[in-house]
C-alpha cells in the first residue's frame, strides 16, 4: 500500500514539474555585440565613441534591442456540410395465360414489388479562439532587409505552478510604434503560445486517491 501511494504522489509531482513543450523557434533572447575598442579620446569636444545625435531615432533594430509585442489574436472558423440521396423502384408482373389455362382464371395471379431508400447526413464544426496580452521580446537577427528576427519567453509563477507566454515572429521596422510596440497581427511567421506545467490538478489527484483506497476498504 506504501509504495502504490508513494508512486501516485512521484508521478504527481513529476506531471506537475515538467516543462511544456514549444512551438516557438530557439533562441529567445540574444546579447548584443560588444563595441569595438576604439582610440584613446584626443582631448576634442566631438567623440565617435560616445557621440549620440540629439534627434536619433530609438527604434530597435539591433541584435539585442527589446521590443514590446501586444498580443491581441482573434480567430474563428466555421465549417458545414451537407449530403443527400435518394432512390426508388417498383416492379410488378401478371400471368395472362399458363399451360392453357384460361386468363380469367389467372386474374388474381400476379406479382408486385416497390423499394425504396433515402440517405442524409449533415456536419457542421466552428472553432474560436481570444488571446490577449504583452511580451517583451529580443532581437535575436537582424535579416539582410533590414526585418528583425525576434522571439522571448515569459515566465509566471501562480500558486505551484508556472505559466509561460513565448512568441517569436519577424518584425518589419516600419511597423515600431512609440515606445518600441508591435501589434502581434503584424508580426509575420508569428508563433504564439501560452502553455503551464500543471499537467495534473491535486483536487482531482487527491480525489482519485481517496476513492482507490475507499475501494479498497473493507468497510
Amino acid at each position: 500500500m506504501k509504495r502504490i501511494l508513494l508512486f501516485a504522489v512521484a508521478t504527481g509531482l513529476a506531471g506537475c514539474t515538467t516543462v511544456p513543450d514549444s512551438i516557438v523557434q530557439p533562441p529567445r533572447a540574444a546579447q548584443p555585440a560588444h563595441a569595438a575598442m576604439n582610440a584613446p579620446a584626443n582631448g576634442a569636444i566631438f567623440q565617435s565613441a560616445s557621440y549620440r545625435p540629439m534627434f536619433e531615432d530609438r527604434r530597435a533594430r539591433h541584435v539585442g534591442d527589446i521590443l514590446t509585442i501586444a498580443i491581441t489574436e482573434r480567430t474563428s472558423a466555421g465549417k458545414s456540410a451537407a449530403n443527400s440521396g435518394s432512390k426508388a423502384g417498383s416492379v410488378s408482373a401478371s400471368v395472362s395465360r399458363l399451360f392453357g389455362v384460361p386468363a380469367s382464371t389467372l386474374a388474381d395471379l400476379g406479382a408486385a414489388g416497390a423499394s425504396s431508400n433515402k440517405f442524409e447526413e449533415k456536419g457542421a464544426s466552428s472553432s474560436a479562439n481570444n488571446f490577449s496580452g504583452t511580451i517583451t521580446v529580443t532581437v535575436i537577427d537582424v535579416l539582410p532587409n533590414g526585418h528583425l528576427m525576434v522571439s522571448g519567453e515569459k515566465q509566471i509563477a501562480f500558486d505551484k505552478g508556472v505559466e509561460y507566454v513565448r512568441l517569436s515572429g519577424v518584425v518589419n521596422p516600419d511597423t515600431v510604434a512609440a515606445g518600441n510596440v508591435v501589434p502581434s497581427t503584424q508580426v509575420a511567421d508569428a508563433r504564439i503560445e501560452y502553455r503551464t506545467n500543471t499537467r495534473l490538478d491535486t483536487a482531482e489527484v487527491a480525489s482519485q486517491m481517496v476513492r482507490f483506497f475507499l475501494s479498497l476498504m473493507p468497510l
